[in-house]
Protein backbone atom coordinates (compact mmCIF):
# COMPACT_ATOMS: atom_id res chain seq x y z
CA UNK A 1 0.00 0.00 0.00
CA UNK A 2 1.57 3.27 -1.15
CA UNK A 3 0.64 6.89 -0.65
CA UNK A 4 2.49 10.04 -1.64
CA UNK A 5 1.21 11.84 1.45
CA UNK A 6 4.20 11.91 3.85
CA UNK A 7 1.80 11.63 6.75
CA UNK A 8 0.39 8.36 5.42
CA UNK A 9 2.75 5.48 4.78
CA UNK A 10 2.12 1.72 4.77
CA UNK A 11 5.04 1.20 7.19
CA UNK A 12 3.01 2.55 10.08
CA UNK A 13 0.93 -0.63 10.37
CA UNK A 14 3.93 -2.87 11.12
CA UNK A 15 3.83 -2.53 14.91
CA UNK A 16 0.12 -3.12 15.43
CA UNK A 17 -0.60 -5.07 18.62
CA UNK A 18 -3.58 -7.41 18.73
CA UNK A 19 -4.60 -6.39 22.26
CA UNK A 20 -5.13 -2.72 21.39
CA UNK A 21 -8.46 -1.11 20.61
CA UNK A 22 -8.96 -1.20 16.88
CA UNK A 23 -9.18 1.59 14.35
CA UNK A 24 -12.60 1.76 12.68
CA UNK A 25 -13.85 3.50 9.58
CA UNK A 26 -16.64 5.31 11.42
CA UNK A 27 -14.26 6.47 14.14
CA UNK A 28 -11.87 7.86 11.55
CA UNK A 29 -14.68 9.65 9.70
CA UNK A 30 -15.86 11.27 12.94
CA UNK A 31 -12.36 12.51 13.69
CA UNK A 32 -12.05 13.87 10.14
CA UNK A 33 -15.24 15.88 10.71
CA UNK A 34 -13.89 17.15 14.03
CA UNK A 35 -10.54 18.28 12.61
CA UNK A 36 -12.19 19.96 9.61
CA UNK A 37 -14.59 21.72 11.98
CA UNK A 38 -11.73 22.98 14.14
CA UNK A 39 -9.89 24.20 11.04
CA UNK A 40 -12.95 26.08 9.75
CA UNK A 41 -13.62 27.78 13.09
CA UNK A 42 -9.98 28.86 13.41
CA UNK A 43 -9.95 30.04 9.80
CA UNK A 44 -13.10 32.13 10.33
CA UNK A 45 -11.62 33.76 13.44
CA UNK A 46 -8.37 34.51 11.62
CA UNK A 47 -10.29 35.87 8.63
CA UNK A 48 -12.27 38.25 10.83
CA UNK A 49 -9.11 39.52 12.53
CA UNK A 50 -7.14 39.92 9.30
CA UNK A 51 -9.75 41.52 7.05
CA UNK A 52 -11.04 44.83 8.39
CA UNK A 53 -14.56 46.12 7.75
CA UNK A 54 -13.23 48.73 5.33
CA UNK A 55 -11.60 46.02 3.22
CA UNK A 56 -8.04 46.65 4.39
CA UNK A 57 -5.67 43.88 5.42
CA UNK A 58 -3.68 43.68 8.63
CA UNK A 59 -1.14 40.84 8.56
CA UNK A 60 -0.94 39.40 12.10
CA UNK A 61 2.49 39.33 13.70
CA UNK A 62 2.14 35.66 14.50
CA UNK A 63 1.73 34.62 10.86
CA UNK A 64 5.32 33.65 9.98
CA UNK A 65 6.04 32.07 13.41
CA UNK A 66 2.72 30.26 13.03
CA UNK A 67 3.81 28.73 9.73
CA UNK A 68 6.98 27.43 11.34
CA UNK A 69 5.18 26.12 14.44
CA UNK A 70 2.49 24.35 12.42
CA UNK A 71 5.12 22.74 10.22
CA UNK A 72 7.00 21.48 13.28
CA UNK A 73 3.81 20.06 14.77
CA UNK A 74 3.07 18.21 11.52
CA UNK A 75 6.57 16.68 11.55
CA UNK A 76 6.14 15.54 15.15
CA UNK A 77 2.86 13.83 14.25
CA UNK A 78 4.39 12.17 11.19
CA UNK A 79 7.43 10.80 13.02
CA UNK A 80 5.64 10.02 16.31
CA UNK A 81 2.28 8.62 15.33
CA UNK A 82 1.11 8.11 18.92
CA UNK A 83 1.12 11.89 19.37
CA UNK A 84 -1.70 12.30 16.82
CA UNK A 85 -4.56 12.25 19.38
CA UNK A 86 -2.90 15.11 21.28
CA UNK A 87 -1.48 17.19 18.43
CA UNK A 88 -3.79 16.66 15.43
CA UNK A 89 -6.38 19.13 16.72
CA UNK A 90 -3.63 21.67 17.47
CA UNK A 91 -2.37 21.25 13.91
CA UNK A 92 -5.92 21.75 12.58
CA UNK A 93 -6.33 24.95 14.61
CA UNK A 94 -2.93 26.29 13.54
CA UNK A 95 -3.56 25.46 9.90
CA UNK A 96 -6.94 27.14 10.12
CA UNK A 97 -5.40 30.35 11.48
CA UNK A 98 -2.90 30.42 8.63
CA UNK A 99 -5.47 29.62 5.94
CA UNK A 100 -7.88 32.25 7.26
CA UNK A 101 -5.28 35.02 7.01
CA UNK A 102 -4.04 33.84 3.61
CA UNK A 103 -7.57 33.53 2.28
CA UNK A 104 -8.30 37.09 3.38
CA UNK A 105 -5.36 38.31 1.30
CA UNK A 106 -6.70 36.51 -1.76
CA UNK A 107 -10.23 37.76 -1.13
CA UNK A 108 -9.15 41.41 -1.07
CA UNK A 109 -7.36 41.00 -4.39
CA UNK A 110 -9.94 38.74 -6.06
CA UNK A 111 -13.43 39.29 -4.67
CA UNK A 112 -15.38 36.05 -4.19
CA UNK A 113 -12.44 33.75 -4.87
CA UNK A 114 -12.41 32.12 -1.44
CA UNK A 115 -16.02 30.92 -1.62
CA UNK A 116 -15.30 29.53 -5.09
CA UNK A 117 -12.21 27.70 -3.82
CA UNK A 118 -14.06 26.26 -0.82
CA UNK A 119 -16.95 25.05 -2.98
CA UNK A 120 -14.57 23.53 -5.55
CA UNK A 121 -12.59 21.75 -2.82
CA UNK A 122 -15.75 20.34 -1.25
CA UNK A 123 -17.07 19.32 -4.66
CA UNK A 124 -13.87 17.52 -5.62
CA UNK A 125 -13.79 15.73 -2.26
CA UNK A 126 -17.40 14.52 -2.57
CA UNK A 127 -16.97 13.50 -6.21
CA UNK A 128 -13.81 11.48 -5.55
CA UNK A 129 -15.26 9.85 -2.45
CA UNK A 130 -18.27 8.78 -4.52
CA UNK A 131 -16.01 7.53 -7.32
CA UNK A 132 -13.92 5.55 -4.83
CA UNK A 133 -16.88 3.99 -3.03
CA UNK A 134 -18.56 3.00 -6.31
CA UNK A 135 -15.27 1.62 -7.71
CA UNK A 136 -15.22 4.10 -10.60
CA UNK A 137 -11.68 4.84 -9.45
CA UNK A 138 -9.66 2.05 -7.88
CA UNK A 139 -6.38 2.48 -6.04
CA UNK A 140 -4.45 -0.14 -8.01
CA UNK A 141 -0.70 -0.45 -7.61
CA UNK A 142 -0.07 1.27 -10.95
CA UNK A 143 -2.45 4.08 -10.01
CA UNK A 144 -0.67 4.56 -6.67
CA UNK A 145 2.74 4.49 -8.32
CA UNK A 146 1.71 7.15 -10.85
CA UNK A 147 0.24 9.50 -8.24
CA UNK A 148 3.21 9.03 -5.92
CA UNK A 149 5.67 9.78 -8.73
CA UNK A 150 3.76 12.87 -9.88
CA UNK A 151 3.41 14.18 -6.33
CA UNK A 152 7.10 13.66 -5.68
CA UNK A 153 7.93 15.55 -8.86
CA UNK A 154 5.71 18.46 -7.82
CA UNK A 155 7.34 18.55 -4.39
CA UNK A 156 10.82 18.70 -5.96
CA UNK A 157 9.78 21.52 -8.30
CA UNK A 158 8.29 23.50 -5.40
CA UNK A 159 11.45 22.98 -3.35
CA UNK A 160 13.65 24.16 -6.22
CA UNK A 161 11.37 27.17 -6.71
CA UNK A 162 11.58 28.04 -3.01
CA UNK A 163 15.37 27.84 -2.92
CA UNK A 164 15.72 29.76 -6.20
CA UNK A 165 13.52 32.56 -4.85
CA UNK A 166 16.34 33.58 -2.49
CA UNK A 167 18.28 34.64 -5.62
CA UNK A 168 15.19 36.22 -7.24
CA UNK A 169 15.03 33.38 -9.77
CA UNK A 170 11.64 32.01 -10.82
CA UNK A 171 10.86 28.74 -12.55
CA UNK A 172 9.22 29.57 -15.91
CA UNK A 173 5.40 29.32 -16.04
CA UNK A 174 5.02 27.95 -12.50
CA UNK A 175 3.58 31.15 -11.04
CA UNK A 176 2.40 33.13 -14.07
CA UNK A 177 -1.08 33.30 -15.60
CA UNK A 178 -0.16 32.30 -19.14
CA UNK A 179 -2.01 29.37 -20.74
CA UNK A 180 0.95 27.14 -19.91
CA UNK A 181 1.00 28.41 -16.33
CA UNK A 182 -2.72 27.74 -15.93
CA UNK A 183 -2.24 24.30 -17.47
CA UNK A 184 0.47 23.51 -14.93
CA UNK A 185 -1.86 24.55 -12.10
CA UNK A 186 -4.65 22.38 -13.51
CA UNK A 187 -2.27 19.41 -13.55
CA UNK A 188 -1.20 20.04 -9.95
CA UNK A 189 -4.83 20.33 -8.82
CA UNK A 190 -5.59 16.98 -10.48
CA UNK A 191 -2.66 15.29 -8.73
CA UNK A 192 -3.64 16.83 -5.38
CA UNK A 193 -7.20 15.55 -5.90
CA UNK A 194 -6.03 12.04 -6.80
CA UNK A 195 -4.10 11.93 -3.53
CA UNK A 196 -7.51 11.87 -1.86
CA UNK A 197 -8.11 8.46 -3.44
CA UNK A 198 -4.89 7.20 -1.91
CA UNK A 199 -5.96 8.59 1.45
CA UNK A 200 -9.37 6.89 1.23
CA UNK A 201 -7.60 3.63 0.43
CA UNK A 202 -5.18 4.14 3.31
CA UNK A 203 -8.03 4.64 5.79
CA UNK A 204 -9.93 1.62 4.51
CA UNK A 205 -6.86 -0.63 4.59
CA UNK A 206 -5.93 0.62 8.06
CA UNK A 207 -9.35 -0.32 9.43
CA UNK A 208 -9.16 -3.72 7.74
CA UNK A 209 -5.68 -4.31 9.17
CA UNK A 210 -6.89 -3.65 12.70
CA UNK A 211 -4.64 -0.66 13.32
CA UNK A 212 -4.59 0.75 16.88
CA UNK A 213 -7.19 3.33 17.87
CA UNK A 214 -4.82 6.30 17.78
CA UNK A 215 -4.44 5.71 14.05
CA UNK A 216 -7.90 7.18 13.58
CA UNK A 217 -6.46 10.56 14.58
CA UNK A 218 -3.39 9.98 12.45
CA UNK A 219 -5.41 9.06 9.35
CA UNK A 220 -7.72 12.06 9.88
CA UNK A 221 -4.67 14.29 10.15
CA UNK A 222 -3.26 12.88 6.91
CA UNK A 223 -6.52 13.47 5.06
CA UNK A 224 -6.60 17.05 6.35
CA UNK A 225 -3.09 17.61 4.98
CA UNK A 226 -4.30 16.61 1.51
CA UNK A 227 -7.43 18.76 1.73
CA UNK A 228 -5.40 21.82 2.71
CA UNK A 229 -3.04 21.24 -0.21
CA UNK A 230 -5.96 20.81 -2.61
CA UNK A 231 -7.62 24.01 -1.39
CA UNK A 232 -4.41 26.03 -1.76
CA UNK A 233 -3.83 24.73 -5.30
CA UNK A 234 -7.40 25.51 -6.32
CA UNK A 235 -7.00 28.98 -4.84
CA UNK A 236 -3.81 29.49 -6.87
CA UNK A 237 -5.47 28.22 -10.04
CA UNK A 238 -8.48 30.52 -9.64
CA UNK A 239 -6.22 33.50 -8.96
CA UNK A 240 -4.32 32.81 -12.19
CA UNK A 241 -7.55 32.85 -14.20
CA UNK A 242 -8.43 36.23 -12.65
CA UNK A 243 -5.16 37.95 -13.51
CA UNK A 244 -5.27 40.41 -16.37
Amino acid sequence: MRTSNPALSDKIFKDVRSDETRMTLSGTVNKCYLLIGILLVAAFWSWRNTLAADGTISIPGWYLPGIFATFIISLVIIFKKTSAPYLAWIYAAGEGLLLGALSALYEVKYNGIVLQAVCCTAGVFIALLFAYKTKLIQATENFKLGVVAATGGIAIVYLISFVASFWNVQIPYLHDSSPIGIGISVFIVIIAALNLVLDFDFIEKGAEAGAPKYMEWYAAFGLLVTLVWLYLEILRLLSKTRKK
